[in-house]
């Protein structure tokens, strides 16, 4: 499986490689306010790729810390179930008091 993998990566690799041969001629972004970028097509796409995952990531942090909390939380209970189902198992596991004590020593 892990050889499969890594001819799938070489092969997009050379995909986009080829791509990016391709597009190599210089394109205009026209901003507002008369503001233009200039630059080859393929680094304006790969930019604006990089932008949009970065944004990507950062719209799902408040999402992760959450899970991350809950799971902190569940870990906690967890514990706290298995320290009790622990000691509730050693207190069966010892003899059970005496009715009465009787001295023999009179």
């Amino acid at each position: 499986m892990k050889i499969i993998s890594r001819i799938v990566a070489v092969i997009l690799f050379l995909v986009f490689f080829g791509f990016a041969l391709k597009n190599t001629q210089e394109v205009a972004l026209r901003f507002f306010f008369d503001y233009e970028l200039r630059g080859p097509l393929v680094l304006l796409l790969l930019g604006f790729f990089v932008a949009g995952a970065a944004l990507g990531v950062l719209g799902m942090m408040p999402t992760v810390f959450r899970h991350r909390r809950n799971l902190n939380r569940h870990k906690k209970t967890i514990e706290t179930m298995q320290k009790e189902t622990e000691a509730e198992r050693m207190s069966r596991l010892q003899p059970p008091p005496p009715d009465s004590i009787i001295n023999i020593n009179k």
